[in-house]
C-alpha cells in the first residue's frame, strides 16, 4: 500500500564536494542547511548580512557587495540604543553607528571575495512581501520594530521577482561563470502575512523561478524542490514545530537527506561519514574522564581527526 506521494527528484549536473565553495543566502531555512553543511565541515558562509526574506534584499547585498557600494554612516539609525541598517537583520545590529558601518561593510567584502570564489550559490527564497521606506522610498531587508506607519507594504509581482533573480545571476555570473546557482523556496510558512497572502507569496515566488528556469538554457542555474517535498511528502502537522510555522527537527533532517541525495557528490559521503563519526566523538561526555578507556578513545578520536586534517587542511573542529 503507497501511503505517500514522492517529489521526483534529478541528480544534480554539478554536484557539490569537498572541494567546492559555498555561499547560502536568504530566509531561515538556508540556515538550516548551511548548519548541516557545517557540521560535515564543507566549506561555506552564510548569510553575512543575517537572514534575508526577500529577493530584493539578497540582490541588494549581492550588486553592492560587488559593486563596491560601501555604507556610510547616513544610512543607519539609532533606535533604542542599538544601531540598524534596513539592509541587514537584526541580529547584525551594533552598540555605536562606526562599529555598525565598519561591520557592514567587512561583511561587504566579506560577501564579494565569497562570490569570487564560490562554486555553488544557494539561494532560499522565503517571501514576496516587502516594506517600503516612506520617506527613502526604498525596500527594506528587515523593519527592526520600526514602527508599522512609516512603511507600505506590497507584494511583489511575477515581473518584479524575475527581474531580480535575472539580476542577481548575470552581476555573480559576471565576476565567477562558473557559479552554479540553487534557487529553491523556503518552507517556512508566513502566517503573520495571512494565510490566504502567504499562498499568494509562494505563488509568485515559485512563479518566478520557474520563469527564470524555463527561458534560460543555462545549466548553472537550478532549482531545489524544499518547499514541494514539505507541502507534498510531509503535509502532517507532526513535521512542524510548536508554531506551526517553521519545519521541525524531523523535516529538516528528512530535506536534507533529499538536498544530499542529489546535490552531494557520492565520492564526498565516505567523507561525510568520517567527519560525522568525529563530530559524535567530540560530543561524547564520559562518566570518567580520566579513565585508560577514554584516554584511549580520545587517541583514537585525535587520529582520526588529523587523518581529515591532512586530506582537508579548511577542516576545523572544536
Amino acid at each position: 500500500m503507497k501511503l505517500q506521494t514522492t517529489i521526483p527528484l534529478s541528480k544534480a549536473d554539478n554536484p557539490i564536494d569537498y572541494q567546492s565553495s559555498m555561499l547560502l543566502l536568504g530566509s531561515c531555512f538556508v540556515e538550516n542547511m548551511g548548519e548541516k553543511l557545517d557540521y560535515f565541515k564543507f566549506q561555506q558562509l552564510q548569510n553575512p548580512f543575517g537572514i534575508l526574506f526577500h529577493p530584493l534584499a539578497i540582490e541588494n547585498l549581492i550588486v553592492r557587495s560587488i559593486e563596491n557600494q560601501n555604507y556610510k554612516e547616513k544610512e543607519v539609525f539609532e533606535q533604542h540604543g542599538r544601531w540598524y541598517c534596513f539592509d541587514a537583520h537584526s541580529d547584525k545590529s551594533s552598540g555605536t553607528k562606526t562599529e555598525l558601518v565598519q561591520s557592514l561593510n567587512d561583511a561587504l567584502e566579506e560577501t564579494r571575495r565569497q562570490l569570487m570564489q564560490t562554486t555553488h550559490l544557494i539561494i532560499t527564497l522565503g517571501t514576496a512581501w516587502v516594506y517600503r521606506n516612506i520617506d527613502t522610498e526604498k525596500t527594506v531587508a528587515n523593519c527592526h520594530k520600526v514602527p508599522q506607519k512609516n512603511f507600505t507594504k506590497e507584494l511583489l509581482s511575477v515581473q518584479e521577482i524575475r527581474e531580480s533573480l535575472e539580476k542577481i545571476c548575470n552581476t555573480v555570473q559576471s565576476i565567477n561563470p562558473k557559479t552554479q546557482l540553487v534557487f529553491t523556496i523556503s518552507p517556512v510558512r508566513h502566517l503573520k502575512d495571512g494565510f490566504i497572502e502567504n499562498q499568494r507569496s509562494k505563488a509568485n515566488l515559485i512563479t518566478a523561478v520557474h520563469d527564470l528556469l524555463s527561458s534560460n538554457a543555462k545549466s548553472s542555474i537550478s532549482y531545489f524542490e524544499s518547499y514541494e517535498i514539505m507541502m507534498d511528502e510531509l503535509r502532517d502537522y507532526r513535521f512542524y514545530g510548536k508554531d506551526m510555522v517553521h519545519p521541525n527537527e524531523l523535516a529538516v533532517d528528512y530535506i536534507w537527506e533529499k538536498f544530499k541525495a542529489i546535490w552531494i557528490s557520492e565520492d564526498s559521503h565516505d567523507t561525510m561519514n568520517q567527519v560525522e563519526v568525529v563530530q559524535k566523538g567530540l560530543s561524547h561526555r564520559p562518566f570518567n574522564p580520566d579513565s585508560d578507556e577514554y584516554l584511549k578513545f580520545k587517541k583514537s578520536l585525535q587520529t582520526k581527526i588529523t587523518y581529515l586534517q591532512e586530506r582537508y587542511p579548511f577542516m576545523k573542529f572544536g
